[in-house]
């Protein structure tokens, strides 16, 4: 964490030289988190050390090493194990007493009956259990903590410590151990994976790929309510941003059911675009709704901002130019019961802006609910905000024009690769619009992408400057801009 905030001081110095569209307290506080949620992102989705819980308790028959056919039985072993005898009349609460250093196995009990040392349950030893302690925190009677050895005393509890045999089988390994010890040494194990209702997406680096079958049916064991795991391949429809899957292991059926936020979706997971890390992220701009507003959703997918926003009481215009996105869209509006608040297109997002959008702006600026427009398209909505130049024309008599209050309110996402991903969102949102948003925008850190990979929502009031001709602009809105051509990884995160 020394290093993060190292490099937060480092940002936070080009900040100064070059003052954003939000406070400088707010830069540095984005960017320290930012370091911690690298940090953390990198912990769990890397998964390449040996927790520490179960050094020295489990080591794998080199039989499994290159297994690819899942064989669950060739991962059985009987490992001994410090155990400390208790009475049975204080049990319970030494076993309370004694938790930091019990063993935590899965499927595994920590109190266990003696047995004679041909392995037979000693009747003569009833009034007695055995409580199994991690290895990797007792070693003798010496290791126990003052707390315990105060506890073992306060209920006669004779601090000695005995062996036990224990069989460990498939079921009390963790998928990490198990992973771990078919893949090849040396190499990073990654059992880390999104879940989408009833399906696991696993991102496979290259040298897991010739054991993906095992690795799948790995995660299904281990993690139930998973009953299909699927990996994503190199191709990518760049057009709806959906990429093709393959099935690892479980069902084929990719039509997902999924509860966020208390809103429920249903989807064909593999004709459409959903990110289960996008959550906090969809509850962030709804919280900023009010009843009445009015959101343009101008590339709302299946619904995650459009849905929960028309629960909320908001009129919506909701977009998709996926024909499949557009078909679960309408599916799932009826589902929770708001398709009387949304209107649903199936469109290009600038043919969306320029022809319902543009009908309907003046109506809804002349009111007085707000209008929120979001655009979650990360890779190219920043490109996109040129639609809004010039949109509605010359300027009406001012005695009739809207109140500048109630002009609507753009929340644009976008991916960055650059040091300063703030700075980088707001000069490509400044470009498309050709006018400064100094000081007139605030700017979101949504997630970490990538180690060098950010996603950024930049929130601004649409200029008048930029929706009316009267205003000078550098272009006319008749003028295409050309694109700059995405990487399909680009399209998917």
């Amino acid at each position: 964490m020394a290093a993060g905030w190292r490099g937060s001081g480092r940002l936070l110095f080009l900040l100064q030289k070059h003052p954003s569209c939000v406070s400088l307290s707010q830069n540095l506080n984005q960017f320290a988190r930012i370091s911690f949620k690298f940090s953390t992102i990198h912990s769990q989705e890397a998964m390449t050390d040996q927790p520490q819980s179960d050094l020295g308790l489990y080591k794998p028959p080199q039989t499994v090493r290159g297994m690819t056919e899942l064989d669950r039985a060739a991962f059985s072993q009987t490992v001994s194990v410090p155990a400390i005898r208790i009475q049975t009349s204080v049990l319970n609460k030494v076993v309370k007493s004694l938790k930091k250093v019990a063993l935590q196995r899965p499927g595994l009990k920590r109190v266990v009956e003696e047995h004679n040392e041909d392995g037979n349950k000693d009747s003569s030893k009833g009034e007695h259990r055995l409580l199994l302690l991690d290895p990797n925190s007792i070693t003798s009677a010496d290791s126990f903590g003052s707390e315990e050895s105060d506890a073992l005393k306060a209920y006669g509890v004779p601090q000695e410590i005995q062996k036990y045999e224990l069989k460990l089988t498939y079921e009390n390994l963790k998928s990490e151990e198990i992973l771990r010890a078919v893949l090849p040494e040396g190499q990073d194990v990654t059992s880390g994976f999104s879940r989408v209702g009833h399906i696991a997406h696993m991102n496979l680096r290259d040298h897991q790929l010739p054991y993906g079958k095992l690795i799948g049916q790995v995660i299904i064991d281990k993690n139930p309510g998973v009953t299909c795991v699927v990996n994503k391949t190199n191709t990518i429809d760049s057009t709806y941003r959906n990429f093709q899957m393959e099935v690892l292991a479980g069902e084929s059926n990719m039509v997902a059911k999924v509860r966020e936020n208390g809103v429920f979706y249903e989807f064909d997971f593999s004709r459409v675009y959903w990110n289960p890390r996008l959550s906090t992220e969809h509850e962030r701009i709804v919280s900023l709704l009010q009843r009445g507003d009015t959101v343009v959703d101008i590339f709302a997918g299946v619904g995650p901002f459009a849905i929960p926003a028309a629960r909320r009481g908001c009129e919506v215009l909701a977009n998709d130019l996926n024909p499949e996105s557009f078909r679960w869209l309408q599916h799932n509006t009826k589902l929770n019961k708001v398709d009387n608040k949304i209107t649903s297109f199936n469109m290009d997002g600038r043919d969306f802006i320029r022809g319902p959008v543009r009908e309907r702006l003046p109506a809804l600026m002349k009111g007085t609910q707000k209008i929120h427009m979001v655009m979650n398209l990360p890779a190219l909505a920043l490109e996109f905000l040129d639609a809004f130049r010039n949109l509605l024309g010359p300027e009406p008599d001012q005695s009739v024009s809207c109140q500048k209050n109630n002009l609507p309110q753009v929340h644009c996402y976008g991916f960055s690769k650059e040091d300063d991903a703030q700075r980088d969102v707001v000069e490509r949102a400044e470009a498309s619009l050709k006018i400064s948003l100094q000081g007139q925008c605030s700017v979101h850190l949504v997630r970490n992408v990538a180690p060098n990979k950010e996603m950024m929502c930049v929130s601004f009031t649409l200029p008048r400057e930029v929706l009316y001709s009267t205003h000078t602009l550098d272009k006319d809105i008749s003028e295409e801009p050309c694109p700059k051509k995405q990487k399909c990884e680009d399209l998917t995160d």
